[in-house]
């Protein structure tokens, strides 16, 4: 296919090719990368705002999670060329200073979320060592090591490998996330409705902004998700990114929101705030807060299979963004770049996994204003600077997307300053 045709037909057709495996794995591993320690602390963070910030949450998820992945799928696709990765089309429409700024904070949407996720691991098998197996804890660094070692490794197996360990953990992960919500139910206490003064309430709500873009975001997953759609669909590449996102983002929301809401109504404050003291996940803290030994070895289950699911997402991304930008403004060649980034990358998440930062900290005030800012400021952005995406101009999604966006960045702004 060349260029031109591309072009043409990314942008043009509007009638999708009926639904297939291909669909339905990427639906599967995109709904793997969003489900991983954002949606298992998002319940912390959100319950912790009170009842009706979960509400606003709940009714704006599916818009912000949908409109803002499919702008940045729609972003990548509008290239004149068929193999551009993100950072090429960013380098395409911005040109090449704007480019390395722009493709260096792409970069660090996603590698602060690998960080977390070698946290979150460690201490969700920490914490199953010791309180469901009854073992001593064992030694931080070798454990932390261990475990990122594991999942470095499924990843250099290669796109096929890590689409199957997608399909393989995926499905009992929605089984169980589901049968969890409905075990939760007869715990239900539903919290004070009361609206709290005002400023306190706007304030609650608009902090948790950035946690809730980062819980729900797969914006890592987005470049190499586009760039398949286009190889196996080629003229239909637009319309049929935006189906496989629609589905992915409908069985997203409809599964984490049930989790979420369960997960809240069946725990107090003190119990969500003493959870996020621990730094584990909501899944780890019921575990050992019910009497139930089947959840006490299901949750950290669960939580091991959905940070790790979320991985794998999350490195490719890194590990193609960390690629491009070497391989452009070094002497590195492909390999030598990919080989760097790849040790680069373990070295820093084994070493912060040992650290043990706080979670819901790092989300907040690093990874979720960051993302904001490609996942829904710089597509929107390009909708009036990049002539094939002109027609979305002046459309009330562009607005709301862009508003998410800065609402989440200045919500770090604000943090930054108090």
């Amino acid at each position: 296919m060349s260029s031109s045709q591309h072009v043409l037909g990314g942008e043009g057709t509007t009638t999708a090719p009926a639904w297939s495996r291909h669909d339905t794995h990427w639906v599967l591993s995109l709904f793997g990368t969003a489900v991983g320690a954002g949606i298992l602390f998002l319940p912390i963070n959100v319950g912790l705002g009170g009842f009706w910030p979960l509400i606003i949450m709940a009714c704006a998820a599916f818009p912000m999670t949908y409109l803002a992945h499919r702008g940045l799928a729609r972003f990548v696709l509008s290239s004149k060329h068929d193999d551009s990765d993100f950072t090429d089309v960013v380098q395409e429409h911005f040109g090449a200073g704007a480019g390395r700024l722009i493709s260096l904070l792409y970069f660090l949407s996603i590698f602060p979320i690998l960080l977390i996720y070698g946290v979150g691991l460690t201490n969700t098998v920490n914490d199953f060592i010791v309180h469901q197996l009854g073992f001593a804890q064992p030694p931080r660094a070798l454990l932390s090591g261990v475990l990122v070692a594991a999942m470095v490794a499924v990843m250099l197996g290669g796109e096929k490998l890590m689409l199957r360990a997608f399909a393989i953990l995926v499905y009992p992960l929605v089984a169980v996330l589901f049968g969890l919500s409905l075990y939760l139910m007869p715990h239900w206490q539903v919290p004070s409705t009361d609206i709290a003064q005002a400023p306190q309430f706007i304030e609650n709500l608009w902090l948790a902004v950035p946690v809730i873009v980062f819980s729900f975001s797969h914006a890592a997953a987005i470049s190499s998700f586009a760039n398949a759609q286009r190889r196996h669909y080629g003229q239909s590449a637009r319309v049929k990114s935006d189906k496989i996102l629609k589905y992915t983002a409908i069985m997203l929301i409809s599964f984490v929101l049930l989790f979420v809401f369960s997960c809240v109504f069946a725990l107090s404050a003190e119990q969500l705030e003493a959870a996020k003291e621990a730094n584990i996940s909501v899944l780890s803290y019921l575990a050992n807060t019910y009497d139930n030994p089947l959840l006490a070895y299901v949750g950290p289950l669960v939580a091991f299979i959905a940070i790790t699911s979320s991985f794998f997402g999350h490195f490719l991304g890194a590990r193609e963004s960390f690629n491009g930008l070497a391989v452009k403004h070094s002497k590195l060649s492909y390999q030598g770049a990919d080989k760097l980034g790849v040790a680069l990358m373990f070295v820093a998440i084994w070493i912060c996994a040992i650290y043990n930062p706080s979670i819901l900290d790092m989300m907040g005030a690093i990874s979720g204003p960051i993302i904001a800012m490609i996942l829904f400021i710089m597509p929107m952005i390009a909708v009036y600077k990049v002539p094939s995406l002109a027609r979305y101009k002046g459309k009330l999604s562009t607005y709301f997307v862009l508003l998410v966006g800065v609402l989440a960045v200045s919500a770090l702004l604000y943090n930054l300053i108090g």
